[in-house]
């Protein structure tokens, strides 16, 4: 049920934010962008430095990436993006990256993990109700800028969390607080990527990076 009240608060954000989208000037759009993308700063260096096996968060990141690029994760996400787009979607050129700039944004972090396993293994789903309001939040100010993509990155959410929650018992004694902790620091890396996007800084394909997060474990075993 947490991962399912995430995505409606979604939803919901999504719809409040896409209803005002017309009522706000480009100029205050842009605004919304460059201060969700400043947000995203100090919220990957917090969870950036949390890790402690520097070694193995550069080869999680570079060998994650070289990875990401050989599958092309990116533009097959892209790929998908605007296929939906041109059967639902009003806006052309947003959809895309409102929808994989909130699916990653959404998807990468401890409170996606632990709250599915809380949620998975039959406790209150806290973690996950905290997450939903903040997400729901964050929903509004992106859907405003980069409108009904957003929206539909609820679906990725009930795949991502979705299936942590139904695996939680199989998957939680791997997932130790080392382990944890070391995949914050890496999905603390992919949000200051999500930053830089946008604040149109650099253009970086973090889908291509994700492959790091499942890395990561195997990394902390070879650099004790």
């Amino acid at each position: 049920m947490g991962t399912i009240f995430n995505a409606i608060a979604i939803v919901i954000g999504g719809i409040i934010g896409t209803t005002f989208k017309e009522k706000i000037p480009p100029s205050f759009q842009r605004l919304l962008m460059d201060a969700l993308g400043l947000i995203c700063i100090p919220l990957g260096i917090s969870m950036a430095i949390k890790g402690n096996e520097f070694l193995a968060l550069v080869f999680s990141i570079v060998i994650g990436g070289i990875i990401g690029e050989i599958v092309k994760i990116h533009e097959k996400l892209e790929d998908f993006s605007l296929r939906i787009e041109r059967k639902f979607a009003k806006e052309q050129n947003t959809f895309a990256k409102g929808f994989l700039t909130a699916t990653l944004l959404y998807c990468i972090g401890p409170m996606t993990i632990m709250g599915s396993l809380q949620d998975g293994l039959g406790q209150s789903p806290q973690i996950i109700y905290t997450k939903s309001l903040l997400d729901g939040t964050a929903s509004i100010a992106l859907a405003s800028a980069l409108g009904i993509g957003v929206i539909f990155s609820a679906f990725s959410v009930l795949l991502v969390q979705g299936s942590i929650t139904l695996c939680a018992k199989f998957i939680s004694p791997f997932l130790t607080s080392v382990v944890v902790q070391e995949m914050t620091a890496v999905g603390g890396v992919l949000i200051i990527g999500i930053a830089l996007n946008l604040l149109n800084i650099k253009q970086i394909k973090v889908a291509n990076l994700l492959p790091a997060l499942f890395l990561i474990p195997f990394f902390i075993h070879i650099f004790p």
